[in-house]
C-alpha cells in the first residue's frame, strides 16, 4: 500500500463511505423493482415493520441524494425487502468488487461478505460466542435425530417378526439411544461453560428438557408478604 499525505487519507473516508452507501442504495432498488413494488409501497411496508422510511427518504437515497445510512434503516429495509442486512452492503452477484475499510483496496464482494458473516475467519479477530452457539445447535440437531431413530427402532423391536430382526433392531436402538445420550452430555457442559461466562443459553425444544439439571433453573418463587 503506497503511503498517503494527510489530505488523501481525509479524502478516502467519504469515498469509502459513499461506496457501502451506493452498495445499499443500488440493492434495495433493484430488489424492490424485482418486486414489483414502488417506493411507497416499501416505505407502507417499513411503517408496518415499526419504523417508518418516508417514500422520499427512499427515492433520496436511491438516487444518491441522501447524505447518510442509519443502520436502523437498513436493518427495517431488508426485513421489508425479505432479505438479509448483509446482503444489501454487500450484494454479491450484482456488485463485482467492494471495499470493506477505508484505505483498503477493492476486494470481491464476496470475500467481503463471509467476513462480514463470520463464515471466512479474519487473524486475530475475536468470534465472540458465536462458535459455541454453532456447536450448540449442532448438537441439538445431533440429540433430536438420535432421539427420532430410537424412536423407530424402538418401534422396530416391538414390530420385529423374527428374533434376528429384533435383535438388529434393538442394537440400532441402543446405538441411537447411546448418541443421544452423549450429545445432551456435551449439551449439558457446553451450556455449563456459557453459564460460566455469564452468557445466555440458547432455548432448548421440549425434547431436551433433561439436559439442564433442576439446580440450573432460575428461581422464580417470591417470599409471600401478609
Amino acid at each position: 500500500m503506497t503511503q498517503r499525505g494527510v489530505d488523501d487519507e481525509a479524502d478516502d473516508f467519504p469515498e469509502w463511505a459513499d461506496r457501502v452507501q451506493a452498495n445499499v442504495a443500488g440493492e434495495v432498488r433493484r430488489r424492490r423493482k424485482e418486486m414489483g413494488w414502488s417506493a411507497q409501497e416499501l416505505a407502507d411496508r417499513c411503517e408496518r415493520l415499526g419504523h417508518p422510511i418516508p417514500r422520499n427518504v427512499i427515492a433520496n437515497m436511491e438516487s444518491g441524494r441522501r447524505a447518510g445510512l442509519p443502520l436502523v434503516d437498513v436493518l427495517v429495509l431488508a426485513a421489508a425487502l425479505e432479505t438479509y442486512p448483509a446482503c444489501l452492503i454487500f450484494p454479491v452477484g450484482y456488485v463485482e468488487q467492494t471495499q470493506e475499510l477505508p484505505f483498503e483496496h477493492l476486494v470481491p464482494t464476496w470475500d467481503a461478505l463471509r467476513r462480514f458473516t463470520g463464515e471466512q475467519e479474519v487473524p486475530g479477530h475475536d468470534a465472540g460466542l458465536v462458535p459455541d452457539f454453532e456447536i450448540h445447535a449442532s448438537l441439538v440437531s445431533t440429540a433430536l435425530a438420535a432421539l427420532d431413530e430410537e424412536e423407530q427402532a424402538r418401534f422396530a423391536v416391538k414390530t420385529a417378526t423374527s428374533r434376528a430382526q429384533q435383535e438388529e433392531a434393538e442394537r440400532k436402538r441402543t446405538e441411537y439411544a447411546d448418541r443421544a445420550v452423549s450429545a445432551k452430555y456435551r449439551l449439558r457442559y457446553l451450556r455449563r461453560d456459557l453459564l460460566d461466562d455469564g452468557a445466555i443459553p440458547p432455548d432448548l425444544p421440549p425434547a431436551l428438557h433433561d439436559v439442564d439439571p433442576p439446580e440450573w433453573a432460575p428461581d422464580t418463587t417470591t417470599e409471600e408478604r401478609p
